[in-house]
């Protein structure tokens, strides 16, 4: 399963439907909000193993212990763990957090006071993804974990160049703003996962989000 199979399969669609029952929220706008947070956790984390070993081993034992990725066959566990999805939230982005879900709001249009516990329900979907992609690829240890993460990443900008005009494209294109992303490739999840990956240029044309993604890893990526 790709992280766009994620965003767009059972998975990410059975999440933006509890969520738009329990805040009122559309799903295009919460499926919007998944294709951003994914890579921009996924990102993160990355940076998070790179920097700290023993980051990169805590992540391990985690995915080993509560993202074994069940969760993918059975969304409904997100509402249950949405508090702990807001931890993993704090852990990942520290003192960075209230930032990141001010420039998700500003980007999606979700409310403030919405935002923070919409993304504690996708937080625990994101991380059982990533358990599973760490079973399937054989990874035992943190270690493994930088190439794991950046070959996610990679695979999902290499999905998004090849279907531009997916229905997913049209969904952040609505949702994030068409007009941004057609000055450049025209495909808007390229756009952000190539700010998550380093593009220059794409954090120029992604405006406030790209500028946040090439902030918060660092901008010299």
């Amino acid at each position: 399963m790709s992280l766009i199979d994620l965003i767009t399969g059972n998975a990410g669609n059975e999440v933006a439907a509890q969520a738009e029952n329990k805040f009122g929220v559309s799903r295009n706008q919460i499926i919007a909000l998944l294709a951003v947070a994914a890579p921009l956790v996924i990102g993160y984390l990355r940076k998070k193993t790179q920097d700290d070993p023993q980051e990169a081993e805590a992540l391990n034992n985690a995915l080993d212990k509560d993202h074994d990725g069940s969760i993918l066959n059975n969304p409904s566990q997100v509402a249950d763990r949405q508090q702990e999805g807001g931890s993993i939230l704090s852990h990942i982005f520290g003192g960075q957090k209230a930032n990141v879900e001010n420039q998700l709001s500003q980007n999606t249009g979700i409310s403030m006071d919405k935002i923070g516990p919409i993304l504690g329900m996708l937080a625990p979907l994101i991380m059982g993804y990533i358990g599973k992609q760490k079973q399937s690829s054989g990874v035992t240890s943190g270690g493994g974990l930088d190439d794991l993460l950046g070959g996610i990443l990679g695979g999902a900008q290499n999905e998004a160049q090849s279907q531009a005009s997916s229905p997913l494209n049209d969904i952040l294109g609505s949702v994030l703003g068409g007009g941004s992303h057609a000055n450049s490739s025209g495909n808007p999840l390229n756009d952000i996962l190539g700010s998550v990956l380093g593009g220059g240029s794409s954090q120029q044309s992604q405006g406030g989000l790209g500028g946040l993604l090439g902030s918060i890893l660092g901008g010299s990526r």
